[in-house]
């Protein structure tokens, strides 16, 4: 039996706009539970993982549906550095692009140039996209660090074969070898950033897959998306606030100033969370504490905490994910312009796993519209 909606019909009370609170998918992958405040990955607390397991750990819990032993994670390690070159072509095409583009320009490109390299880009088993989502995630993190030097000039500079993944990518990002703190809080936040239901570049890689293209095509898509300021790009421009004051009352000040100019603060409020904080902001913020004692820099620490307490006062909106990342990222040392890519390149374990998951038990996605415009003119 066909709904009025069939016949493009449709009642205001079918239309959710933004599709907020509308259920598009069935997944085993993560889900975020309000009421406990707890973001689920496969059974497990995001946080808890954060604090007693590692980015490996989860990309393994995300793509083969449970977490490693001990030999496998050092299998996964060993897998991740067997598969870390990046063809030529790749770097070729970046090379092509204008001196200044956007570095999320730059990864998609990238992205998109890699599947062609890929043989088993038409493989879409579940065997076949484990494997090129472990391709991926060896990938990325030279493509992110050595696509923007490139962009910028610069050389490639080669992996480190001594370094784990994390401390390994945090390398290529800033050229230095990290801290066992800075590895760690760096890897903390490739595990926030690793998978969170289904934000708008989930939902695009998964509109994506469900026509049956390739997973570096879902990839690239969800790379378009998580470009917008409104998703990704929400983190640096929570720093550029940050980089235009000196002091907490300088912050406070701006932020006012935007509030009375109607102007978004980006790094606060959560379409899912509302009013409730983000666990994985208050994860971060307890990174960044920690980063500001060892570097016996507290003031930057200090100004992200009035800035809090200005949107709690104000508006009564908690800080998410990103309002605390981007200061973390900002001390250990990471360019501005790399902030989104590397949420990309952490987001990528997940964003694979749903292909995959979309891949195995697929329904073309074809919503409908509620159609506004005239009826029945001839011409």
């Amino acid at each position: 039996m066909s709904s009025s909606c069939d016949s493009g019909d449709c009642g205001d009370d079918r239309y959710s706009p933004g599709l907020e609170n509308i259920i598009a998918s069935e997944t085993a992958l993560s889900y975020l539970d309000v009421e406990k405040e707890e973001i689920v990955l496969r059974g497990y607390s995001l946080i808890e993982l954060a604090r007693q397991t590692g980015y490996v750990d989860v990309a393994h819990l995300l793509i083969e549906g449970s977490l490693p032993t001990s030999e496998r994670r050092l299998a996964v390690e060993l897998k991740l550095k067997a598969e870390e070159e990046v063809p030529g072509g790749v770097y070729e095409s970046i090379r092509l692009l204008p001196q200044g583009a956007h570095a999320m320009d730059m990864l998609r490109t990238a992205i998109s140039a890699l599947g062609c390299f890929d043989e088993e880009l038409e493989d879409f088993s579940p065997a076949s996209g484990r494997r090129k989502a472990y391709r991926l995630l060896a990938k990325l993190p030279q493509i992110t660090a050595n696509g923007y030097r490139i962009l910028n000039g610069l050389e490639p500079v080669a992996p480190r074969s001594d370094l784990a993944y994390s401390a390994g990518f945090l390398y290529l990002l800033t050229n230095k070898k990290p801290t066992e703190l800075e590895a760690h809080v760096f890897d903390q936040s490739l595990v926030a950033y690793s998978e969170h239901e289904m934000p708008n570049s989930t939902f695009a890689a998964r509109v994506i897959a469900s026509t049956m293209s390739d997973m570096y095509g879902a990839v690239t898509g969800a790379a378009a998306s998580l470009k917008g300021r409104l998703h990704g790009g929400a983190n640096e421009a929570v720093m550029k606030m940050l980089e235009e004051t000196s002091s907490s009352q300088s912050l406070e000040a701006l932020m006012l100033e935007k509030l009375a100019k109607k102007e978004r603060i980006m790094g606060f409020g959560h379409r899912v969370y509302m009013r409730k904080p983000d666990p994985r902001a208050l994860l971060m913020k307890e990174a960044l504490r920690k980063l500001a004692a060892a570097s016996c820099n507290h003031e930057l620490y200090h100004r992200c905490e009035a800035g809090e307490a200005v949107m709690k006062r104000e508006k009564g909106l908690y800080p998410n994910l990103d309002y605390y990342a981007a200061p973390v990222y900002h001390l250990l040392g990471i360019p501005v312009p790399l902030f989104t890519p590397v949420f990309l390149a952490a987001r990528a374990t997940g964003l694979c796993a749903h292909v995959i998951e979309q891949h195995e038990h697929n329904r073309l996605f074809r919503p409908r519209v509620l159609y506004r415009g005239p009826k029945d003119l001839h011409p």
